[in-house]
């Protein structure tokens, strides 16, 4: 009997050790960031024009190079991960990553799991249909399929207000897609009548395209979006020090130099 007390004491202390010396969730992690020289930086890598693969497979885009920017000199390597984008949340308050940065949009519902960074780039909701069965006002979706990104600020805004779209469509839901890709493959296809969807991504996917001319694109209802960078509540610091690095930026003029490269009117 004193050998099993023994064992299970020791087994009970080591549970407690090993407790001690795991990674606590609450607490702020910038420090330990800076121990690591490593962030690691969740992304939807299809999302033009903010975070997606050129030709090549190198990551480009808006967001990539503003990531860059501001830690540019820090000596913390960025490392891009490509994550499930309706997943992203959970991914960050496990510490799988430390920071959503992907055209990721300021939302109420949003911010009651995440803290988010100054915004810095407005955005709104488009509907994006074919020229030859067109879309030109919201009453035309009546009884028609509409496509969205599963895990998007547009599915949010669908489903929080209700009554100002989602209740007009087919069925009264939405069809829903991993990527903005293949929405638009299906878009093309006739399988779906609309596509909501961001309207940086909307501009930049119908010029980049060979057959662009054959797509419109009228703004939503919703009203519109701030995108910014999205990271735990008790990481204050690395809050801090990327505000502290954007309005660095903003003042110097490198940050309007990166939006004219991808924002060209």
């Amino acid at each position: 009997m004193k050998k099993i007390v023994t064992l299970l004491t020791v087994l009970f202390g080591s549970v407690l050790l090993l407790a001690g010396c795991g990674p606590n969730h609450q607490q702020d992690q910038w420090a330990s960031i800076q121990k690591k020289q490593k962030i690691v930086i969740g992304i939807d890598d299809s999302f033009v024009p903010m975070t997606y693969r050129a030709k090549n497979g190198q990551l480009t885009g808006f967001d990539i190079e503003l990531v860059r920017a501001i830690f540019k000199g820090s000596g913390i390597k960025i490392d891009f991960q490509t994550i499930d984008w309706d997943m992203k949340e959970t991914e960050l308050n496990n510490q799988t990553i430390d920071l959503i940065w992907s055209g990721y949009s300021k939302t109420a519902q949003r911010a009651k799991r995440v803290a988010f960074s100054t915004s810095y780039l407005t955005n709104h909701q488009m509907i994006v249909s074919l020229k030859s069965q067109p879309i030109n006002q919201i009453a035309d979706l009546t009884g028609q399929k509409l496509g969205v990104q599963t895990g998007s600020s547009g599915m949010e805004q669908l489903d929080s207000r209700p009554t100002i779209l989602k209740q007009k469509i087919a069925q009264k839901t939405a069809i829903l897609y991993d990527t903005y890709n293949n929405a638009f493959i299906d878009l093309q296809a006739k399988r779906i009548d609309g596509l909501l969807i961001d309207e940086v991504y909307a501009e930049f996917e119908i010029k980049a395209r060979q057959n662009g001319a054959d797509f419109q694109a009228i703004e939503s209802p919703f009203a519109a979006e701030q995108f910014a960078v999205g990271m735990r509540p008790q990481d204050k610091k690395l809050r801090q020090f990327i505000n502290q690095r954007y309005a660095t930026l903003k003042a110097n003029g490198q940050l309007a130099k990166i939006q004219a490269k991808w924002f060209k009117k």
